[in-house]
């Protein structure tokens, strides 16, 4: 078969998506590969299509055994032949999948890094009964120690490259990289001439948004209020918040579970396979949670602390909507978020292993990734364009999904503020930090200042009368275009820089958004933060169909048959068929196997195994409503037109009465944001590290820990 028809017949898709076409011409050619593509963009197929058409076995190389078993488990369920190799298989089991693959049972066998150097591993992959055609390694950022993920581990690849007879096509995958990531795949894994394929990384269909509330316990659960049934992530620094935050959603009624390195690894996986297989609705956990979980119908992902960097939040973020349906990702900003992240990079036991130089080198890049993650919490610009050029990319700063540009902003010219702000920093011999600055030009009478002696200063109280927030937005708004910067070192001291002299000496002017000061109005379920709640209706409108309320009920009644398949197959719900392709039965309403074929999603292997199910489904609802339709015409046969006049009368009230009641919902959010202010994140930069120490003399406190993925 060709690639387009394995593409039909094992996975059910018509087309390919952006680049995975080129990427499988290419290994299939010989030649390396390096593909960046966003989550839920379809990277494994770029490597399982072209290792069913090559004589031998790919290694599929994986840091996860979550992300090993859920991708074994989709390949099997389409009728591909496929194991994996890890710590979870016991010895019996491990010299069993070792024996069926030297028999050639198996095209793709997926092995956690650790054993590629193993001495029983290498016997099998040096004997002359094994051909590996391909190496292709996922998660490919872990090999860079610049990554946000480096594992130590992922360097033995090469190694075990270089010790095959034959070298294989060597192809790498990852969802988030900077180009300096990108030039440390490609270098250290020394791929040859590699074509380098990167499709971007938008997302259109999530939405994103950003809140700094009062009481982020009580926003996150009138957001989940609004979106029952839906199934969404909760990330949280530390297992402390991760525990408090489960007991009291579970105490409140929500379908909740949990999950962080602190619970044992039998509690786990129960944890993981309930929210799998939609059990739990609600998965309340640390960032080890999630890589290389395949859910396709997670509707939400809500950030209940802001995580460390971008790569970090893109890639936990992007974990909702992984079906191509409308789904959100909210981050609940807090200024102790900076301060517990900013703990974590200077006691980063990953890094006791670097010479003291290098990991200087490495904390001090954390600290940069830190700053840039906390300025998309207060910009004011486009959220998306914020985070595509985060990644190198570049859009048109209005994305209209994201809670920036669905806000009102008006344009401030704030020259004045800003020639006096760097005027003071270049006065007092750019000495201090943010904090000292805004005080001086506040006029503040203050031990500090006095000691300092910044009452002198030339700029001390011409602000006076400026809100000390929005000195504190402006000065965020100088840093982020360039016109100030703030070292990196525990002190946070603000710097002039090159763009600094166009506004002190050449009258360069300064405007920037800000919120409108007026009340912040009710919000429109569906405008913002309710967007997402009806999505596969804004899926079906974004391919022209229209998706009734009938079309609901359809839906339903599908789930209610994959449910069933799924517990007879023992698989998560979304193996059997996603949202998407269910969505899409509900539009195209199949009545036979060549119109069920025409499903997205829908291919030969699945369609005999569980097809059939689902056609009858379909018809029977069919059948439902033309009987229900057929009653209503009999009635109205025999009905008198005054009762038709007032049946529609009455028809039209009802209609009002169900638009208003159903569809208009209305929450206010304003309390959320009158407190929307820089100052908790920018006084960490400068005495965060100081808090530390003196809390806890520079040990870190036992249940204030992050989580690294794990195996």
């Amino acid at each position: 078969m060709t690639q387009y028809e394995i593409l039909k017949h094992y996975f059910g898709y018509d087309t390919f998506r952006d680049g995975q076409d080129v990427l499988i011409q290419n290994i299939l050619e010989g030649r390396d590969v390096l593909g960046v593509m966003p989550t839920g963009a379809g990277k494994s197929l770029c490597y399982q299509i072209p290792a069913l058409m090559m004589d031998g076995i790919t290694l599929v190389i994986s840091p996860l055994i979550s992300l090993m078993k859920d991708q074994v488990s989709n390949l099997n369920q389409v009728g591909i032949l496929a194991a994996y190799i890890n710590s979870s298989l016991t010895a019996a089991q491990y010299y069993k999948v070792l024996d069926l693959a030297r028999a050639g049972r198996y095209p793709i066998i997926y092995v956690a890094p650790e054993r590629l150097m193993s001495e029983d591993f290498l016997r099998f992959a040096l004997s002359g009964q094994v051909k590996i055609s391909m190496v292709a390694v996922d998660e490919a950022h872990c090999v860079s120690q610049w990554g946000q993920d480096f594992r130590p581990s992922y360097l033995k690849i090469v190694d075990f490259i270089n010790q095959l007879p034959v070298r294989p096509v060597v192809s790498a995958f990852t969802a988030t990289a900077t180009a300096q990531v990108r030039d440390d795949i490609i270098d250290i894994l020394m791929l040859r001439n590699p074509q380098v394929m990167t499709t971007g990384f938008n997302r259109p269909n999530l939405y994103f948004g950003v809140q700094s509330p009062k009481d982020k316990y009580a926003t996150m659960v009138n957001y989940l209020e609004r979106h029952k049934g839906e199934s969404g992530i909760i990330y949280c620094l530390t297992r402390k918040v991760v525990e408090e935050v489960c007991s009291q959603l579970i105490r409140e009624g929500f379908s909740v579970t949990r999950y962080h390195a602190g619970l044992s690894d039998s509690e786990r996986r129960h944890n993981q396979e309930d929210f799998i297989y939609d059990r739990a609705q609600i998965m309340v956990a640390t960032n080890a949670f999630g890589m290389g979980i395949d859910k396709s119908n997670v509707r939400f992902v809500v950030h209940y602390n802001m995580p460390k960097n971008m790569e970090s939040y893109y890639q936990e973020a992007g974990r909702a909507g992984r079906d191509g349906e409308p789904s959100e990702c909210i981050l609940l900003y807090g200024g102790q978020d900076v301060v517990t992240n900013q703990f974590f990079i200077d006691h980063n036991q990953d890094n006791e292993a670097l010479d003291p130089v290098t990991r200087e080198i490495v904390m001090e890049r954390d600290r940069e990734r830190l700053r840039k993650m906390t300025f998309y919490c207060f910009t004011n610009e486009c959220l998306r364009d914020y985070i595509l050029r985060y990644f190198g990319e570049y859009g048109s700063n209005y994305c209209g999904n994201c809670s920036n540009c669905l806000s009102q902003f008006e344009t401030v010219d704030v020259t004045d503020i800003s020639r006096i702000l760097i005027g003071c920093v270049e006065s007092c011999r750019q000495r201090y930090g943010t904090n000292v600055i805004i005080d001086t030009v506040r006029g503040a009478n203050t031990a500090k200042i006095r000691n300092y002696r910044m009452d002198e200063n030339p700029h001390y109280g011409e602000l006076a009368k400026v809100p000390a927030y929005k000195l504190r937005q402006v000065m965020n708004h100088l840093m982020l275009n360039g016109y100030l910067a703030v070292t990196n070192d525990e002190y946070a001291i603000v710097k002039l820089t090159g763009k600094s002299k166009g506004i002190l000496e050449e009258g360069e002017q300064v405007a920037m958004k800000m919120a409108r000061e007026a009340e912040h109005p009710a919000k429109v379920a569906g405008a913002s933060a309710g967007k997402g709640r009806k999505g596969r209706k804004g899926l079906a409108a974004a391919g022209g169909a229209e998706f009734t309320e009938a079309d609901e009920t359809l839906f339903e009644k599908l789930r209610a048959v994959r449910t069933e398949i799924a517990k007879e197959e023992k698989v998560p719900p979304y193996i059997v068929f996603s949202d998407k392709t269910l969505t899409h039965m509900c539009i195209v309403k199949p009545a036979t196997k060549a119109e069920m074929l025409d499903v997205s999603g829908v291919g030969e292997f699945k369609y005999e195994k569980y097809g059939e199910r689902f056609l009858a489904c379909v018809q029977a609802e069919m059948n439902s409503r033309h009987a229900i339709k057929d009653n209503y015409a009999a009635r109205d046969n025999h009905s008198v037109k005054g009762n038709y006049a007032n049946h529609e009368k009455k028809s039209h009230i009802e209609d009002e009465m169900f638009f208003e009641g159903d569809d208009l919902y209305f929450t206010s959010d304003s309390d959320e944001f009158d407190d929307w202010s820089l100052e908790t994140a920018l006084t960490a930069w400068e005495c965060g590290s100081q808090e530390n120490e003196s809390r806890g003399a520079g040990r870190p406190d036992p249940i204030l820990r992050t989580d690294q993925s794990e195996q």
